[in-house]
């Protein structure tokens, strides 16, 4: 009860302000809040739509990344529950906004976060259990479906080595959050230990191990690509895929791919950024040309039409296919919040460069192991890495096949998690 209190009245608050002073500034926050005061519209429309008394579930997602884990997940409980409904909300509008998927019933920004907004729309939705993917938890969305006897499941969950939730009073804090759970799926035998020790010596919630249901989700998009895409990697133009790059990842490598780009004739680069906005592509494309290097925009062609030495991606959704055009990849985020999606460049066979904040990706981790990832701490490092792969043929190749089958080795979290969704 003391930390319901806490987070009600002190800590919530002062996020709603934060979240209110950054919206007048930040249109994507800004977007998610508007959103937010339509949720329970949208359910009680659905709702009236479909009837009493059906079952439904209930997913959150913080953003698209996390949807992709997600899918496979209500894909197969889909096809053993075909009768059921099924609900997903939406932290970030960069999810919100870019998913448009059959198996949807109902699309929504998750509610904000306050006691009575989430029960109330719970107990209009009355889901058979509300499910969460990986990280994005929110007190009083689990405090309240509890308090409904709604069974609430978050799976995916992983915790790293150095957690802050294993801090004195914030694990305390967690400690209560997660008690409120019927049942933890976490990714790894370390994130099982992580979750005991946050927990102990509570038993209450089922623990599990059932590992990430990306790697399916990853092998199912790129199936019907790659019977398209037979060649060797190596049979590839000798391009660089940059994606989803952030600015403090502009700031490590620009340099280094000018450099390369003029001792080596024939490498290019394929441009995506994390947020592909008018101004941030013509950033790009102006900062390539001032080195006299032809640009265009991606638009609606393949990469094999474009004939530049640069192709900027000037829209989303395409980033999957794009890999299976290059010869490596260099993943941003790892020199700001942290490094995003390596599995879809995984298994379009590429040799993958990030930055050091890897921490919230545990597939980095094993590309590492396996010798198939790679950590730069700047431009220089990239620059030596490339060449060197590009040098070596057997590493190289070395490099391409491990990095795919960390993929294929993690295949079929997907229909764990869904049968014990079912069973727990």
């Amino acid at each position: 009860m003391v930390w319901k209190i806490f987070y009600n009245f002190i800590l919530l608050p002062v996020v709603i302000i934060i979240g209110l002073i950054l919206s007048i500034f930040n249109k994507k926050i800004r977007l998610g809040l508007l959103g937010r005061f339509q949720s329970y519209k949208i359910i009680k429309k659905f709702i009236n739509a479909v009837g009493p008394n059906k079952d439904i579930y209930w997913f959150h997602v913080a953003s698209l990344g996390e949807y992709e884990q997600t899918k496979p997940v209500i894909s197969g409980l889909k096809e053993i529950e075909s009768n059921s409904f099924f609900i997903l909300s939406f932290f970030s509008p960069s999810g919100y906004n870019n998913v448009d998927d059959d198996i949807i019933d109902c699309k929504i920004y998750l509610p904000i976060d306050l006691y009575w907004v989430v029960k109330k729309c719970l107990k209009l939705a009355k889901p058979k259990k509300l499910i969460l993917t990986a990280y994005d938890i929110w007190p009083n969305l689990i405090w309240s479906a509890n308090s409904l006897n709604i069974q609430t499941t978050i799976f995916a969950a992983r915790f790293s080595e150095n957690t802050y939730k294993l801090t004195f009073l914030i694990r305390s804090f967690y400690k209560y959050v997660y008690n409120h759970f019927s049942a933890i799926y976490t990714i790894s035998e370390r994130d099982f230990r992580q979750i005991k020790k946050i927990l102990f010596p509570s038993n209450k919630p089922i623990l599990r191990v059932l590992g990430n249901p990306r790697y399916d989700q990853v092998k199912q998009k790129s199936d019907a690509f790659t019977k398209e895409r037979t060649k060797s990697v190596l049979r590839r133009p000798i391009q660089l895929l940059v994606g989803s790059s952030h600015l403090e990842d502009e700031e490590k490598i620009l340099d280094s791919i000018i450099d390369l780009m003029k001792n080596i004739n024939d490498f290019s680069i394929i441009w995506a950024s994390h947020e592909p906005n008018k101004e941030e592509i013509n950033k790009i494309k102006s900062f390539f040309e001032s080195f006299s290097f032809s640009t265009e925009f991606l638009g609606s062609r393949n990469p094999e039409e474009i004939n530049s030495r640069v192709i900027i991606v000037d829209s989303v959704g395409r980033l999957s296919q794009l890999y299976w055009y290059a010869q490596m990849a260099y993943i941003g985020g790892g020199f700001s919040t942290g490094v995003h999606n390596v599995m879809e460049p995984a298994i379009a066979r590429l040799p993958i460069f990030f930055g050091p904040k890897y921490d919230n990706s545990p597939e980095a981790d094993k590309l590492i192991d396996v010798k198939g990832g790679f950590v730069i701490n700047d431009g220089h490092d990239l620059k030596n890495g490339i060449e060197k792969l590009l040098n070596d043929k057997n590493a190289f190749i070395k490099a391409s096949y491990s990095s795919t089958d960390v993929i294929h080795s993690n295949l079929g979290s997907a229909t764990r998690v869904v049968r014990n969704i079912i069973h727990d």
